[in-house]
């Protein structure tokens, strides 16, 4: 006991001023001992409470010092007088036990409900995610069954419906988009009873509408390439092409000329690992057209499309040069710069109110190896000579279906006939090209033809009558990139050579579209001895050229039985299958009509030994010449009675 009151007392601390303001009050009645021990059993709860309100940390650490030493104090009263106390004994030892188990109850009842609490939590976010995902897999399965039945074609009605108010252009993109898709898949998602070819007319209809192309022209695109491709060409013609310009290595270098504009708050960077001169220009604070190097001719604005031909021309220093169609003289000044101003070069142009931005641009780029000509491309063999040449550009009038973004006018001004007079136009000037080389040059010998043109008409077809009428070959163009030419389209079919063309198109090149071919001339010789003035007579296989028809070379034949006089008319006509009045009397076989293998008009009068002679090339220009004023004159017959009426 005396070691248990010695403990007690090292373990006591000082009361704290709560205690010592409490025993102020009580210290004027002195109590006994059983009273004390309730006293301080009472004092030691309620300073536990206060103390826990107030200091959580520090106070607790006394209060566990305090209640061991009253605990003492207790059970030194109860050994010194356990007879007087039995009540405070019962009393204590049964509030420790209920709190004892008080605790140890709550304790486990808390933590096993706890336990339960989370288990039960845990499972129902279980159950729910595993419901989400059910419901997402069944949404998701039958979104897809819907999309399979979701876009049909609208009915007649429906279109007559649509016609008669302003076009809704969120449903035509809408549609356009559903029929793209469907026609991606069509095997699964196609409309029962219906056939590609009503979902591909009703898309030239919802594009043309939609985009503002032309029948005709939305038409050639849908034939030339498969849908998902034909919507990002068309997309890639809604968007301009990046600003290019070309260094003139007459002048300046790349490297100098980008610095310079840089310092004026130009952003550019190099075109592309093809071109060593090539520059493009993202944006600019100042304009392009009108600083101080383009003034002085440092360099030229540029479509990165028109490096392409003059790149696959590679024309050689010293050499002479003929470029057929040179306004406004970008290519003309590439061909210069990488001749290095030597040699000479033919700078031809047809209009004349195109010359002065030809000659200014020359003398801007100080080009001093050029002649400035205003000649008929067709004409140019005559004036220059024969073989005279090494190389030949030939950057051909054409439709420019390729530059849509350029000139949006393109899509709606265009018709089959358009396309067809410039093929005619492109076959006659490539012949007179192909005349003007000379292939026994040394170190030329090439021509280039190129168009911003996507017809097949104006390109392959161009290309493989060029190769069937003179001696020539479709060679590399020396170009790394580029789709290669068609070899067949559709009922057409060229030469497998064409595959050594190539096309660039603005969806896949990120440029105008253009085509380029390049031909080496392999003799002087032709395959067929007509001029480029004649090859209009020529009869094409398919595709838009243009061919006599029965009506003209009877004319013909009669204007020139005139000047021969009426003798020999009547046998004539009977040789060549037609009657006195001029019609046909029956279909001539090949060997009684009056055309030879190469579609030339025979003359009339025969030798008794059947040698056929042919009319000459004056003869025919005349027989021309006459036709065209007749037909003038009926116009202007024509236009008298209208305007009399």
């Amino acid at each position: 006991m005396a070691a248990n009151k010695n403990k007690g007392a090292k373990l006591r601390n000082p009361p704290t001023k709560q205690k010592q303001r409490s025993d102020l009050f009580t210290e004027k009645k002195r109590p006994n001992k059983k009273e004390e021990a309730f006293d301080d059993v009472y004092d030691n709860h309620s300073e536990e409470e206060e103390e826990e309100e107030e200091e959580i940390e520090a106070e607790d650490l006394l209060d566990g010092d305090e209640q061991v030493s009253d605990f003492d104090d207790a059970s030194e009263i109860s050994d010194e007088d356990d007879d007087d106390v039995p009540l405070a004994d019962d009393f204590l030892q049964g509030d420790d036990d209920d709190e004892d188990g008080d605790s140890r109850s709550t304790s486990g009842s808390d933590s096993d409900s706890d336990e339960t609490d989370i288990e039960g939590k845990s499972r129902a976010i279980d159950e729910q995610r595993a419901r989400e995902e059910e419901d997402a897999q069944a949404e998701m399965q039958l979104n897809i069954k819907e999309e399979s039945d979701e876009f049909r074609l609208p009915t007649k009605e429906e279109l007559e419906a649509e016609q008669q108010h302003p076009p809704d252009l969120a449903n035509l993109q809408m549609r356009i988009k559903e029929i793209v898709r469907v026609l991606s898949n069509f095997k699964d998602l196609r409309q029962e009873g219906t056939t590609r070819k009503d979902y591909i007319e009703q898309l030239k209809m919802d594009l043309a509408s939609y985009y503002g192309y032309n029948e005709f022209l939305i038409g050639v695109l849908v034939d030339m390439f498969p849908v998902v491709e034909l919507m990002e060409l068309i997309e890639a013609f809604e968007k301009p092409r990046p600003t290019c310009i070309r260094t003139n290595t007459l002048r300046a270098r790349r490297r100098d000329l980008a610095d310079v504009l840089s310092k004026r708050g130009v952003e550019l960077d190099q075109l592309s690992k093809w071109s060593k001169v090539g520059l493009v220009v993202y944006n600019s604070h100042v304009p392009i057209g009108a600083t101080p190097e383009y003034l002085a001719g440092f360099y030229y604005i540029q479509g990165a499309s028109s490096f392409l031909p003059v790149m696959a021309l590679a024309p050689q220093e010293k050499e002479r040069v003929v470029d057929m169609a040179a306004a406004p003289g970008g290519k003309t000044t590439y061909v210069a710069a990488l001749m290095k101003n030597s040699g000479i070069i033919y700078a031809n142009e047809i209009r004349e109110a195109r010359l002065k931005s030809l000659t200014a641009n020359l003398h801007r780029m100080g080009v001093t190896n050029t002649i400035v000509c205003n000649y008929d491309g067709r004409e140019l063999p005559k004036v220059l000579g024969q073989n005279s040449v090494d190389r030949v550009l030939l950057d051909a009038p054409c439709s420019g279906t390729g530059v849509i973004t350029k000139d949006p006018s393109v899509k709606t001004s265009k018709s089959l006939d358009d396309i067809q007079k410039c093929a005619h136009l492109q076959k006659q000037l490539i012949l007179a090209a192909i005349d003007m080389v000379d292939a026994n040059s040394k170190s030329g010998g090439y021509i280039v033809y190129s168009t911003c043109s996507m017809m097949v008409p104006e390109n392959e077809a161009v290309i493989d009558y060029a190769l069937k009428k003179r001696d020539v070959k479709v060679v590399p163009c020396g170009l790394d990139f580029g789709c290669p030419g068609y070899i067949r389209f559709r009922e057409n079919r060229f030469h497998t050579s064409l595959e050594n063309t190539r096309r660039f198109y603005p969806h896949v090149h990120n440029m105008d579209g253009f085509f380029v071919a390049k031909l080496k001339k392999m003799s002087n010789a032709k395959k067929n001895p007509i001029s480029s003035e004649d090859a209009e007579t020529v009869e094409q296989t398919q595709g838009p050229e243009e061919t006599w028809s029965d009506k003209d070379n009877i004319k013909e034949l009669e204007q020139h039985l005139k000047k021969q006089g009426t003798k020999g008319k009547k046998k004539s006509l009977k040789k060549n299958g037609l009657s006195e009045n001029g019609k046909l009397e029956s279909i001539p076989t090949s060997k009684k009509r009056g055309r030879t293998e190469n579609w030339k008009v025979e003359s009339p009068s025969t030798s008794k030994n059947k040698k056929r002679k042919f009319p000459s090339k004056e003869e025919i220009s005349k027989a021309r010449e006459e036709k065209r004023k007749a037909m003038r004159e009926n116009k202007k017959r024509g236009r008298k009675q209208k305007a009399g009426e």
